[in-house]
């Protein structure tokens, strides 16, 4: 029986759900991934994004607290999670503006 993702530590009830519709339905799944592109698939699939989230998840993959993260290696994670969200961000503007080139509006 695989585990589930709330399993990871820092991750609750409510991110079972989350990683389940983003298609990562174990902690299996996610450790298999890594943080970011577990993440990346989250924000993908329309989680809204959240650094305390982000870096719980990535300190919980790493066996750790969610509040061990401080002074330079948040600064870093704060640096990997901007380009996380802006990865999505215009990955989001180029689907949108693929869809409506294709129903003939051009933006």
């Amino acid at each position: 029986m695989s585990d589930p993702v709330s399993s990871i530590r820092n991750l609750g009830p409510a991110s079972d759900r989350a990683f389940a519709r983003a298609g990562m339905a174990t902690a299996e799944d996610v450790r298999a991934l890594g943080p970011d592109e577990a993440y990346r698939r989250l924000l993908a699939n329309g989680t809204k994004p959240h650094f305390i989230g982000y870096y719980a998840l990535v300190m919980g993959l790493q066996g750790r607290p969610w509040n061990d993260c401080t002074g330079a290696e948040k600064d870093a994670l704060r640096v990997r999670f901007d380009a996380l969200k802006a990865n999505v961000a215009t990955d989001h503007s180029a689907a949108l503006a693929a869809a409506l080139d294709e129903v003939g509006v051009r933006i």
